[in-house]
């Protein structure tokens, strides 16, 4: 009977956790150390998010607050990694009009997510755009800072899109320091330069529900466990996947916390 006791408790508890740990928003801190990073681009910081999810589970409020953690990070660069809203195209004029406070002196760039383009893949550009947010769906721009320059490209969703690398790649060398958004990670898999430093993606929540951290049952890559969260080295490229912001169905976690990804740039070899 104790036995019994003790594991409906010990059920509840986890369950219970499960339901507060998506809103345990934390940021974490990473330091990308390359020789391609260029003497005016030191210590300059970069937020990256992705999948926000705004929707039934997520509401404008906590979209606000996120909005307000990231500028008081004070961000020279903030990249966006898609997945804005969740379930229905109401969202999506909302969730844009929060983004548009982003404040970063470098700009904010951003690519669509595959439930981007389930509920309207023209409304979240245009939203987007009016948000002052650029778009870099198989596009990319030269940012400068200090006299000198770093390249950010991205490409459109792997599955609900076309994907071309060729902006992003096509006028720079090995020698210069390049970031790719791809919100799906999947897509590191075809990328087979070496002009690419960093690749930024989302879209697994970190399998959203884990063994303790240590394995999902679920994760939306067709190569297992290894997109789901954190550094992957592919032998061309670097990726980091963040866990996310949000959530979709369930709206639970379970030792995949929400996060705010904030990067320091560092001259390394």
């Amino acid at each position: 009977m104790f036995a019994i006791l003790a594991g409906v408790i010990m059920s509840a508890l986890l369950v219970g956790y499960a339901l507060v740990e998506p809103r345990r928003l934390g940021v974490t801190r990473l330091e990308i150390a390359d020789p391609d990073v260029p003497d005016g681009f030191q210590g300059c910081t970069i937020v990256f998010l992705a999948d926000i999810h705004h929707g039934p589970f997520f509401s404008i409020g906590r979209v606000r607050e996120v909005v307000d953690r990231v500028n008081a990070l004070r961000p020279d660069i903030i990249l966006l990694g898609g997945d804005y809203v969740h379930r229905d195209a109401k969202y999506i004029a909302p969730v844009f009009a929060e983004l548009a406070r982003l404040r970063a002196p470098l700009g904010v760039f951003a690519v669509a997510g595959n439930h981007d383009h389930w509920e309207g893949i023209g409304e979240t550009r245009a939203a987007m755009a009016r948000a002052g947010i650029v778009n870099l769906d198989n596009r990319a721009v030269w940012v400068t800072m200090g006299g000198d320059r770093i390249k950010i490209g991205g490409v459109g969703d792997l599955w609900e899109d076309t994907q071309d690398i060729g902006p992003t790649v096509d006028d720079v060398d090995e020698g210069d320091f390049v970031i790719l958004l791809s919100h799906n990670p999947d897509y590191a898999e075809r990328i087979t330069t070496r002009r690419i430093d960093l690749v930024l993606s989302g879209h697994t929540h970190g399998g959203q529900v884990t063994l303790f951290g240590l394995w999902a049952a679920f994760v939306p890559s067709a190569y297992g466990q290894k997109y789901r969260s954190g550094f992957v080295d592919t032998g061309y490229t670097l990726v980091f996947v963040t866990d996310g912001v949000g959530t979709i169905t369930p709206p639970v976690r379970f030792f995949a916390p929400p996060e705010i990804v904030a990067i320091t740039l560092r001259r390394g070899y």
